[in-house]
């Protein structure tokens, strides 16, 4: 494993800002309107981000060589497959909303913008507390185990149902503003011009409703990105680590899951699609914690102790897609009882 800061030039980072903000352009462009995204349309958007991340990395492979390359392959790879819990909570929430199909994308892109600015402040802190010394390495290695355990309690309850009315998220917006609780198009916010013109059309006469005038009320569609938002937040606090896990590079890092976060979105739609089928996906999620916790913790003892062991960066990325390939075979060869939500 490299510990060690790579360092890289200027022309590098120029080149990931480029193509990356060329690529989330793009995306914005294809998808502005709100038209649910099909199965073989979010098929082909992934494989245009997979393409994206692998030409960057045979960028750093040409500039930077076989090593750095694996680093960002590994990093990206683990993000991916991370991501995957994070986006059947996101099916949970769109479920308990009851969010048409049409504007998930939109509510997706608002969670994809706030994952890239905070996975880079989360980026900036984490390798700055690595500094620090290694038993930081050791905190984040009982952080990112302690997760596993949870995931694998989790895993016990399936059929329970998280009720998100009284989600921190939710509670934050009602005290800012009043909530209209039915869907006034694609709005976040509404005023009370828009609810009073809403609440007249015929499909509403029996709805009681009492409107304040020049307010703004907020609609379930800004209370279901608020929660998705605050999610995403606390699965940053394991995943970031993780991937720190990798390197301490804070390009390769930030990069490796800025272009998985990248394509999280047009994922979710395949996700959604053939959840039913991938039943035994949080499986291989939870193995890669427990492996990144001991990545990190050899990683720790071996600075401290100098014994000697580690685990390099092409080992890490054989290993992190080895278990995805496994938890979709097992999927498919032993499918199970689960059902989609």
């Amino acid at each position: 494993m490299q510990s060690d800061s790579l360092g890289f030039p200027f022309e590098t980072t120029i080149v990931f800002i480029v193509v990356a903000v060329a690529a989330l352009l793009t995306d914005i462009f294809a998808h502005r309107s709100h038209k649910p995204i099909g199965l073989i349309s979010a098929s082909l958007w992934t494989v245009f981000w997979i393409a994206v991340s692998l030409s960057f990395a045979g960028f750093l492979y040409i500039h930077h060589g076989k090593e750095v390359a694996s680093l960002f392959l590994t990093g990206y790879a683990l993000e991916q497959v991370l991501s995957i819990d994070n986006l059947f909570v996101i099916m949970a929430i769109f479920a308990w909303f009851k969010v048409p199909d049409g504007y998930r994308h939109r509510i997706l892109y608002w969670g994809v913008i706030g994952a890239i600015v905070f996975r880079g402040i989360f980026v900036v802190i984490g390798t700055g507390l690595l500094a620090l010394g290694p038993w930081v390495e050791m905190v984040f290695a009982v952080v990112i185990l302690w997760t596993a355990i949870l995931m694998m309690r989790a895993g016990k309850d399936d059929e329970e149902t998280d009720d998100y009315s009284d989600h921190i998220a939710n509670r934050l917006v009602r005290r800012f503003f009043p909530v209209f609780p039915k869907l006034v198009g694609p709005h976040f916010l509404v005023s009370s011009e828009q609810v009073e013109a809403e609440l007249a059309k015929p499909e509403n006469q029996g709805f009681s409703f009492t409107v304040k005038k020049g307010m703004r009320y907020a609609t379930p569609l800004l209370l279901c990105i608020a929660v998705v938002e605050i999610s995403d937040l606390m699965f940053a606090f394991d995943s970031v680590p993780a991937v720190i896990a990798v390197s301490r590079e804070p390009l390769i890092v930030y990069s490796a899951m800025m272009f998985a976060v990248l394509g999280l979105r047009t994922m979710y739609f395949v996700l959604e699609a053939l959840r039913k089928y991938l039943v035994h996906l949080e499986k291989s999620v939870i193995f890669l914690l427990f492996f990144v916790a001991a990545k990190l913790a050899l990683n720790a003892s071996n600075h401290l102790w100098h014994h000697g062991i580690e685990i390099s960066a092409l080992a890490s990325l054989y290993v992190v897609l080895g278990v995805l390939a496994l938890g979709i075979i097992a999927s498919l060869l032993f499918p199970g009882k689960k059902d989609a939500v």
